[in-house]
């Protein structure tokens, strides 16, 4: 299976090994992995904050770029969801500001073959034991646009709870958003600092020392918010922990 990396603008600014991790695995797991240089921003941040008309040129250089793998795979929930949730939204949108159907054909090739990670390592390549080993005591986030813009449900658990040497805890108030939201962090940043300790204290309860989540945007806040507070706690993409082995560990 011929499969692209969408690394997303914050994997490539701040998190490289978050990508490195995603190609060591799925290399691992029999794909062919390839890095299309020509890659730029999906247009979520453009989208998001109202500049809907200014995200439509990115969305297209997106299916450009992309349209021709098996499939598009990517360590960002929110990033996925903004293709296979709101690039459909944005080619209706211009159908029915009479631009016609050119944004929606263009768009169509990308979304239903965009994946992030660990919907295309369980629904995709069916698998949930990927051969990691990880000896610590991690809890999950389950992020927003994970959560309730893609529905990854218990994919992510599955995954982890299948990782040698692995011991999964329960995070309380799982569900619960940790605040950063992208530019509600900056808008709204009492409300977001409140809400990212809270979803700090709950994992340090836990007794784990890692928090791990499929999303490094959210891992960004709640890192910082763990700096903060001076947890011993840290958090790891999901990518990390899966992509370590016993003879190559990482995270």
């Amino acid at each position: 299976m011929r499969v692209a990396l969408f690394l997303t603008c914050v994997n490539d600014t701040l998190y490289p090994d978050t990508g490195r991790a995603v190609v060591k695995l799925l290399t691992r797991l029999g794909c062919q992995v390839d890095f299309p240089m020509a890659q730029t921003c999906c247009g979520q941040a453009h989208y998001n904050t109202g500049y809907r008309h200014e995200a439509e040129p990115l969305a297209r250089h997106f299916s450009d770029v992309f349209r021709d793998y098996d499939a598009i795979v990517t360590p960002s929930g929110s990033c996925g969801a903004m293709v296979r949730e709101l690039y459909p939204r944005m080619g209706e949108r211009a159908r029915a500001e009479g631009r016609g159907d050119g944004l929606a054909t263009a768009l169509a090739p990308v979304v239903p073959k965009t994946y992030e990670l660990t919907e295309f390592l369980v629904d995709v390549l069916k698998v949930t034991d990927v051969g990691a080993y990880y000896p610590h005591k991690v809890t999950y986030h389950p992020t927003c646009h994970g959560l309730r813009g893609l529905g990854l449900g218990d994919r992510p658990h599955r995954l982890l709870q299948a990782v040698k040497g692995l011991e999964l805890v329960e995070l309380p108030g799982a569900e619960e958003c940790c605040g950063f939201g992208g530019t509600f962090a900056l808008k709204n940043s009492d409300v977001s600092a409140a809400m990212g300790a809270d979803k700090v204290r709950n994992a340090e309860s836990t007794g784990a020392e890692v928090l791990c989540a499929a999303d490094n945007s959210c891992l960004m806040h709640i890192g910082g918010t763990m700096g903060r507070l001076r947890t011993a706690m840290r958090p790891v993409h999901i990518a990390e922990i899966l992509a370590s082995t016993e003879e190559e560990p990482l995270a």
